[in-house]
């Protein structure tokens, strides 16, 4: 059977007839969130009972969720093949109510979506990595991510969240994929998540990199960068051999970027690896002449790794060194420590069981 939440509206009105009845199935699936073809009531019967023997749109199931005491929420997805992925809820604001009750200023909420079954990129501190890739997400199992965890939430359709492409997997391996999803997000009559609201993540496949730009999809990027020098950046991340610091870099100043936007930075700071004030001067002079965020990022410990999470300390001299240099930064505070938070740690903790 063929999953609805693999096709764009253009797609599914080339599939149905007449082409309203696409805009109609669009709506119940992702605005009024039914289960079941029998719920679009405003479909003909033995149009539902047609669609029920062809298509479905419940690509994964629940197996397993996490909440932390910081309200965020780990989900183990399994595919309909088996395959077990990530996805994690991060409550980013709380709702805040004045005096007379009313709600003043509503929620906000990121939701970080996988993109493949495993990882081929080899990263020494990522838990992913250890199980090698296993196939692609399609459009629709990432999709699919996004809506059942608003569904289970009971975020209102109304309620934009932003999208992050950091989970399981490297997103820009799977581009297709991963480019029409966002299509098939910001869809109007879909979740109609804008592009500006969904940033995808890559460990700095450079050509890649320039395909994703040449789309001009409006997307946010974020380079997972995480050393400063080929020789660490290759012992931390095995790609480097095939796409060095250089390579990477020079393909983020051709990438196009909304000039109210900036380019992330994600570095994952660990101790005595790559915390030092030297890493940090060789970092302003990378960044230089770039519209840059940098956003650093405490290393979150998972059984058998040989690193360890850095001190508050080295944190903030890293970060007030970028900043005394003009270099926006930020201290990421980790969420879900109390709940295997680092990707692939519920999944694996799963299996272990």
């Amino acid at each position: 059977m063929n999953n609805l939440l693999d096709y764009t509206l253009n797609e599914l009105e080339e599939m149905v007839s007449p082409k309203f009845r696409a805009k109609q199935i669009f709506e119940w699936i992702y605005k009024k969130t039914v289960d079941t073809f029998d719920d679009m009531s405003s479909l003909p019967k033995q149009m539902r009972e047609e669609l029920s023997k062809i298509y479905h749109f419940n690509p994964l199931k629940c197996i397993k969720a996490e909440q932390s005491s910081d309200k965020s929420i780990k989900y183990l997805f399994e595919a309909l093949d088996g395959s077990r992925i990530e996805s994690v809820l991060l409550p980013m604001k709380e709702e805040q109510v004045d005096e007379n009750g009313k709600i003043s200023k509503h929620a906000r909420y990121t939701i970080c979506v996988s993109s493949q079954v495993g990882c081929r990129m080899g990263c020494s501190f990522c838990l992913t990595a250890k199980g090698g890739l296993k196939r692609n997400l399609t459009p629709g199992e990432i999709v699919g991510q996004i809506l059942w965890i608003k569904k289970q939430n009971n975020i209102p359709y109304e309620r934009r969240v932003n999208i992050v492409y950091m989970g399981m997997g490297e997103p820009l391996d799977n581009l297709e994929n991963v480019s029409k999803a966002v299509k098939i997000l910001q869809e109007n009559d879909g979740l109609a998540i804008a592009p500006r609201r969904q940033t995808i993540s890559t460990s700095g496949l450079s050509n890649q990199i320039k395909k994703l730009g040449d789309l001009n999809l409006g997307v946010l990027l974020a380079i997972s960068l995480h050393a400063v020098t080929d020789e660490l950046r290759t012992k931390l991340m095995p790609v480097n051999k095939a796409y060095n610091i250089q390579t990477v870099m020079q393909a983020v100043r051709e990438f196009p970027v909304d000039m109210r936007k900036k380019v992330l930075f994600e570095y994952l700071v660990i101790k005595n690896v790559n915390d030092s004030i030297k890493d940090a001067k060789t970092l302003v002079k990378l960044l230089d002449g770039i519209r840059a965020k940098v956003n650093l990022i405490y290393f979150n410990p998972h059984e058998g790794s040989v690193y360890q999470r850095p001190d508050v300390k080295d944190m903030i001299k890293f970060q007030d060194y970028l900043s005394a240099k003009g270099v926006t930064c930020t201290i990421r505070q980790s969420k879900g420590l109390d709940i295997s938070a680092a990707c692939g740690q519920l999944k694996q903790r799963n299996e272990n069981k």
